[in-house]
């Protein structure tokens, strides 16, 4: 005859299967369903929105090193901040084409949903190329474009250069007219600049702004310091660490 407590050990089984079997039988397959493989290794989204950094002419990813170490001491990580390099003697159009490569990857490696971009000088054209031609309009990858001292509507100076990037640069050029006809902040990103009154590439000065986005005017500094200035950098980090439609 079994015992007391061998008899209470074999009920107390039979009740742990009967609640499993109910379980099962209401639809909760998880239980006995093994983990999607993809799901196991998806990355998690990061803390921040990933940045993508684009220099302008003449430059390189060197532009960025004080900005970059900035968001760093904030928080952000390397894997966040992608410091890129490109060809700035090539068309902005191929840039753009590079770009849009580079911020597909960056989704992929990250887990994230949405990069910013923070563009200098040329740089805004590119950028602003990708949103208006490469992505539907309603597409939202790309949470916020930022320029400082954006060529967005040419600049005088782009007559002293010979490369395709520089034609494109110069005022009433027809990229920058393209670039700027029906809707100059196109899509879903939002939109900021920062623009210098004593910015000595940028000429007029004003063709840094555009209609429709944040505009930003720095004090009295140079082209190369609007990358460089720490309330600059404040500002700008302030408006990318939004985080409006989520991570």
């Amino acid at each position: 005859m079994p015992s007391f407590s061998s008899a209470s050990a074999a009920a107390r089984r039979l009740a742990a299967f009967a609640a499993l079997a109910l379980l099962a039988a209401c639809g909760d397959s998880s239980l006995f369903t093994a983990p999607d493989r993809s799901a196991l290794l998806a990355p998690l989204p990061p803390p921040h929105y990933p940045i993508i950094f684009v220099h302008g002419y003449n430059a390189s990813s060197a532009t960025w090193a004080t900005m970059v170490s900035r968001f760093k001491l904030d928080g952000y990580t390397d894997a966040e901040l992608v410091n890129w390099s490109y060809d700035y003697r090539q068309s902005n159009a191929v840039t753009a084409s590079k770009l849009s490569s580079k911020v597909d990857s960056v989704l992929s490696a990250s887990g994230a949903h949405h990069v910013d971009i923070i563009t200098h000088s040329m740089g805004a054209l590119s950028a602003r190329y990708y949103v208006r031609n490469l992505l539907l309009s309603t597409d939202k990858r790309i949470d916020a474009v930022v320029t400082l001292g954006g060529t967005n509507h040419g600049t005088a100076t782009a007559f002293g250069c010979t490369p395709i990037s520089c034609s494109e640069m110069r005022p009433y050029s027809s990229f920058v007219t393209k670039l700027n006809s029906t809707d100059e902040t196109w899509g879903t990103p939002r939109y900021a600049t920062w623009w210098s009154s004593c910015d000595e590439v940028i000429y007029p000065t004003s063709s840094a702004k555009l209609s429709g986005a944040v505009n930003t005017q720095t004090a009295c500094i140079r082209h190369s310091q609007l990358h460089e200035d720490y309330t600059v950098y404040t500002q700008v980090r302030d408006f990318v660490k939004q985080t409006p439609q989520g991570l």
